[in-house]
């Protein structure tokens, strides 16, 4: 391919990229799916990557790379973002309304905007010829920080204006937005953070914030963070004649607006508006605190004009507070389906938003500590949307010296095995694996295909089977006859028969699978094969300490940790004597190494999204013929990430460490 036809390509992949972005971020409407769309993308990457010169800072591979900063630039806002009055009721609004009319006197007629008002952090984008050149937080409303990086990715932001519906793209445009984070994402992210014993963020607009402003812009764009624009401040080469004209004309230059905005000719309207939101803010998948009621035209906002730093034509309506003041009773624990103990907070029962709420969570220990939550505090709690109502902070003025200091146990308070929290872990867990607490998942996991793979016994099954009490522990799968399956609702015989005799065919395993099934913590379907092939047999492995277990390839501390606190548990020994003694054999294995002095002896492997020609067993036992070793994660240990199509985070890892990345063609060259 020459650079000419390279350059026509690049064009065409670009233009289609953006068209694409355009349908699915603004318009809601995608014409492709994330599959063809992945394969826009890596044509266009392995262009740039084949012709660097013709790379420019707006095409759709520049979103995430940079390399991290140092600190933050300062950005002086050439108008001010300015901060808008409050109001707390109807009652409020009414009276900003009045005051509005007063102003402008002489009855004239005017209409409002009205808008959700967002809970997340209000940036500013400039774009130059239709190229985004700088982003910044609002900061102080005059001085912001410079987020350029961080904000290109973010993929509902256009890297590159569209010429909108007056037909072409401004030479300057100032534009002003939202960046928020969906209450989905929140949890997501609070759960990862919590498995990683990250500490948590509080609210999704902290989540957004802490997203928004990091030095490292792949972290950035590993959250998916959304914006919606609202406002404009300098341009230059359009005009627009009021916040209406704004709204509806952003969208069609790919800037993202929020679709929930309307046009309020009266009082009345404007009150009936805050109404509906506030009625169907626990439905939009996003945190609003209240709307915004503009004056609508630019004339007559000029016209209003400011004081101090907020406008006289905008307000700010908020609605009924989330968040309330009670005391804590008492501190339970739960534990879940996987074993995690969460601490909560037994309180006076309070209304938050309508809703009455006497229990919170405390997320983990750190959290206690962090906030320092005893027995008897007055806290102050919080309730957003579905997210399940949290202990904010504590008044700690208002101790008596009664309070009591909560520490989580080191006992499963279900079923007393020991609850062990790993190190750089934030929950501690159960590590019994017939507590009934995470039975259901312990049993559905312990059948699964990759594991025993037990036919038929599904979900709905194995509930059935634990509300009946047939079953209390895996290894009572083992005992179960035709007469228990048939006490069950909907059970026939033909399907207890086939029920039956897929336990019956699962009685004979290979260590692997047996290692796998026991769901023990961090040790997946990879590191069984690892432990089972290093081991050879079960009870070599039982036997061994943390030391020796550091000892095999990809085993740390913490997963050391993991597998001798499993079978130093009492309660999980006499599971599997019991498993044994119902007749499960598990045959010990161990896989020939490859050649010692194979071509990849000392190599480590990792494979990432689908390969056409081969399977991921089939890839694997290709590079360990050859002396290397394959590894389920990415590490700085890796010597090569193999990626096939639509590889997942674990190729941008692999960038950010430098790791080297092999497409398919590439890996079969290196093991001909």
């Amino acid at each position: 391919m020459t650079k000419e036809q390279a350059r026509k390509q690049i064009s065409k992949l670009r233009e289609s990229i953006n068209r694409h972005n355009h349908l699915y971020y603004v318009l809601d409407s995608p014409e492709i799916s994330d599959a063809e769309y992945d394969r826009l993308m890596r044509r266009l990457s392995e262009l740039e990557e084949e012709f660097p010169d013709l790379v420019t800072p707006d095409s759709p591979t520049q979103r995430v790379g940079a390399a991290p900063l140092a600190s933050f630039n300062e950005v002086r806002h050439s108008t001010p973002m300015l901060s808008l009055a409050n109001a707390f009721d109807e009652d409020e609004i009414r009276e900003f309304d009045a005051r509005v009319r007063k102003l402008l006197g002489d009855g004239r007629s005017f209409r409002y905007v009205a808008e959700p008002k967002l809970d997340g952090l209000a940036v500013e984008l400039i774009y130059e010829k239709g190229i985004l050149v700088v982003g910044s937080t609002r900061g102080d409303g005059v001085t912001g920080e410079d987020v350029t990086q961080n904000l290109k990715t973010v993929r509902s932001i256009p890297l590159r204006l569209r010429p909108g519906k007056r037909g072409s793209v401004p030479s300057l445009l100032e534009v002003r937005g939202e960046v928020i984070m969906r209450l989905s994402t929140f949890r997501e992210l609070n759960e990862e953070r919590e498995e990683a014993g990250e500490p948590l963020f509080a609210n999704p607009r902290n989540a957004a914030a802490g997203s928004l402003r990091q030095l490292d812009s792949s972290v950035t764009a590993s959250r998916p963070l959304e914006v919606f624009f609202y406002g404009v401040g300098r341009a230059k080469g359009v005009k627009f004649s009021s916040q209406h004209d704004v709204l509806t004309s952003l969208p069609a230059m790919g800037l993202r607006v929020n679709p929930n905005f309307g046009l309020c000719g009266t009082l009345d309207e404007a009150l009936e508006y805050y109404r509906r939101m506030e009625a169907k803010r626990d439905k939009l998948g996003y945190e609003i605190d209240g709307i915004v009621l503009k004056v609508d035209g630019f004339g007559l906002q000029e016209e209003l004009g400011t004081i101090s730093r907020s406008p006289r034509w905008a307000l700010a309506a908020k609605f009924a507070a989330r968040q309330e003041t009670t005391r804590v009773l008492d501190i339970v624990v739960q534990v879940g389906r996987t074993g995690a103990l969460t601490p909560v907070a037994v309180m006076e029962p309070v209304s938050i938003g309508g809703v009455t709420v006497s229990r919170a969570t405390l997320h983990n220990q750190d959290e206690i500590d962090r906030k320092d939550v005893r027995v008897g505090d007055t806290v102050v709690v919080q309730r957003a949307g579905d997210v399940i109502p949290e202990v904010v902070s504590v008044a700690t003025s208002k101790r008596t010296g009664k309070e009591r200091k909560f520490v989580i146990p080191d006992k499963c308070p279900v079923c007393g095995a020991g609850a062990v929290r790993l190190e750089g872990e934030a929950a501690s867990r159960c590590t019994g694996m017939a507590c009934p607490a995470k039975l259901t998942e312990a049993v559905f996991h312990f059948a699964s295909r990759r594991a025993m793979d037990i036919d038929g016994l599904g979900g709905k099954i194995i509930a059935r089977l634990i509300d009946a009490g047939l079953i209390k522990s895996v290894a009572d799968l083992y005992a179960l006859d035709k007469q228990d399956l048939l006490k069950l609702d909907r059970m026939g015989e033909k399907l207890a028969e086939n029920v039956l005799a897929s336990i019956d065919g699962s009685r004979r395993t290979t260590l692997s699978r047996f290692v796998y099934a026991l769901g023990i913590r961090h040790v997946g379907e990879h590191l069984s094969r690892v432990l089972a092939e290093y081991f050879g047999t079960l009870e070599k492995l039982k036997a061994a300490g943390p030391e020796e277990l550091q000892a095999v390839p990809e085993v740390g501390p913490q997963v050391a940790e993991s597998i001798a606190s499993f079978f130093g548990e009492k309660q999980n020994l006499t599971v599997l004597e019991k498993l044994f003694a119902n007749g499960v054999r598990v045959s010990g294995e161990r896989r020939a190494a490859g050649r010692a002095g194979g071509k990849l002896a000392g190599k480590s492997f990792v494979f990432t999204g689908t390969l056409e020609r081969h399977t991921r067993e089939e890839a694997s036992s290709l590079v360990e013929a050859l002396g290397a070793r394959t590894a389920s994660q990415v590490s700085s240990k890796t010597d090569y990430v193999v990626a096939g199509k639509d590889p997942g985070s674990k190729l941008d890892k692999a960038k950010s460490l430098g790791v080297t990345i092999l497409a398919e063609k590439e890996f079969e060259k290196l093991v001909e």
